[in-house]
């Protein structure tokens, strides 16, 4: 389809919404200006230039109405109304428009109109369109070649446009991952027998009790110990060895290498006695996690009597996804939730990222180390963790507002101020917190549009497809002059 069918179908549709809004259907949002409002009627402030439903309904009329009760519909003057004409100037452009004039630089000098609903079409001479709408004029300097683009305070004001200078703050990004609970594997002791051993007697202590380090678990027997304590008191009480000497640390060595532990072995020496049973004690702080010693049974080497954990210290074994990893490294800091207690904060650090990816989830196994003095964490227990990406040292950044991103291309809205706004094209980098790095394109304290951007991206869109479609214009009308000239005025 050309484009001068494109406006003619845009007028169409234009023209059949007028006719539902005059017929008392208005839109859902509010008041819409009537286009075929008269100019002369609107300049008068106290006539009605339009009358609405008295309850504030969105129900309009050009002429006098009344409600299905019979209430007349309120007249609305020109003053109480709402303009949407930019060929209006505000007071602050006028005053500088006045401004101007004092200093003698004069009129701002009108280029062109173009068509009042954006159709691609405009006018060297005021006109209006289908509708009766007067075509908006174009001054110099509103459509400058630097592809800024300039808008009148009325419309900066209705548009809502904010801006705010681009500062070094710190981005904090967080990567969110779960993760379960599991033991310090550092932190495990298991008690096993070096010897054929007999258990006399085992302390009252059951899987899940605490247990400090040197209390007492367990009395065994066992025929190698007791040789190897024989040797070894004999040899402190021979008077040819004369106590403890080379032979004596060798009898003591089969001692400890039969786990016998220190304390049995230091009664040893200050009762110059071998004892029946020797007392077992618990090698550190911790849970018993796993308990298989009964009285009376017989312990084969390497059979597990006992299996103590300290949980003082524990693993958040988290699953980072793929996407997430060039982000994460050794040594940031991590804020653990567990989902048993809400509102409370566990914090750790990362020890390590296994080199590894799991091929069916695409996610990667990070290791953080979680002080639990209280142990309210318990292995296997599912946990959120929160993984601090963000750089240390402050970055130059904007609200994620302000960036326009089309995927292959980034740029910001620059206010030049007097209403004049130019596009930039940035490089992104880290975001976080409602903000983006931005790591080329701008400079600390440049003022960068917030609100209302895309609103001026796509007025600046549309005044640089009406000046090509102007520019295109005249230069057909050219060629086509030039053509006749060449055919000698013959058709």
């Amino acid at each position: 389809m050309s484009r001068l069918g494109l406006a003619g179908a845009a007028a169409a549709i234009v023209a059949a919404a007028s006719a539902t809004l005059i017929a008392g259907v208005g839109p859902r949002w509010g008041l819409v200006a009537n286009p075929s409002i008269s100019t002369a009627a609107a300049a008068d402030g106290g006539a009605p230039i339009y009358f609405q439903d008295p309850d504030g309904k969105p129900f309009y009329s050009l002429t006098p109405r009344k409600t299905a009760d019979g209430r007349d519909y309120r007249g609305v003057p020109a003053r109480a109304d709402v303009s949407f004409d930019d060929a209006k100037q505000a007071p602050a452009e006028l005053a500088e428009t006045k401004s101007a004039d004092a200093r003698g630089a004069g009129p701002r000098k009108i280029k062109y109109y173009r068509n009042p609903m954006g159709l691609p079409d405009t006018s060297a001479v005021p006109k209006k369109d289908s509708m009766g709408m007067d075509y908006v004029p174009v001054y110099e300097g509103d459509d400058s070649d630097d592809g800024s683009v300039k808008l009148s305070p009325g419309k900066i004001q209705r548009t809502g446009v904010k801006s705010e200078p681009a500062e070094l703050r710190r981005i904090r990004t967080l990567v969110r991952a779960p993760g379960t609970i599991q033991l310090d594997e550092r932190r495990v002791s298991v008690i096993a027998m070096r010897s054929e051993s007999y258990l006399q007697k085992v302390a009252d202590v059951t899987t899940g009790s605490r247990v400090a380090k040197g209390q007492p678990l367990m009395e065994i027997y066992s025929p190698s110990v007791a040789s190897a304590a024989a040797e070894y008191i004999s040899t402190i009480n021979s008077p040819v060895t004369g106590g403890v000497g080379l032979y004596g640390r060798g009898s003591r060595r089969r001692l400890m290498n039969l786990d016998v532990p220190e304390p049995a072995i230091v009664a040893m020496e200050k009762s110059r006695t071998v004892p029946m049973t020797i007392q077992w004690s618990a090698p550190r702080d911790g849970i018993v996690l796993e308990r298989n010693a009964i009285e009376g049974m017989r312990a084969q080497p390497g059979d597990v009597l006992f299996r103590i954990a300290d949980v003082s210290m524990v693993w958040a074994l988290v699953d980072v996804a793929e996407r997430d990893l060039g982000s994460v490294a050794v040594g940031q800091p991590v804020s653990v939730r567990a989902r048993s207690y809400p509102g409370r904060q566990f914090e750790g650090k990362i020890s390590v990222i296994y080199p590894q990816v799991n091929r069916d989830t695409r996610t990667a196994r990070v290791r953080v180390e979680l002080p639990n003095a209280d142990l309210a964490l318990l292995p296997d227990m599912y946990v959120d963790a929160e993984i601090d990406t963000g750089s240390q040292a402050p970055v130059l950044s904007v609200a994620e507002s302000s960036v326009l991103d089309t995927g292959s291309r980034q740029a910001v809205l620059l206010d030049r101020g007097q209403g004049r706004f130019e596009p930039r094209d940035v490089k992104l980098g880290r975001r976080g917190d409602g903000y983006v790095e931005i790591r080329d394109g701008i400079g600390e304290g440049d003022a960068i549009v917030t609100s209302a951007n895309f609103l001026i991206d796509a007025e600046s869109n549309l005044k640089a497809a009406l000046k090509g479609f102007a520019e295109g214009g005249t230069s057909q009308t050219a060629e086509t002059s030039d053509s006749d000239k060449r055919m000698g005025g013959r058709p």
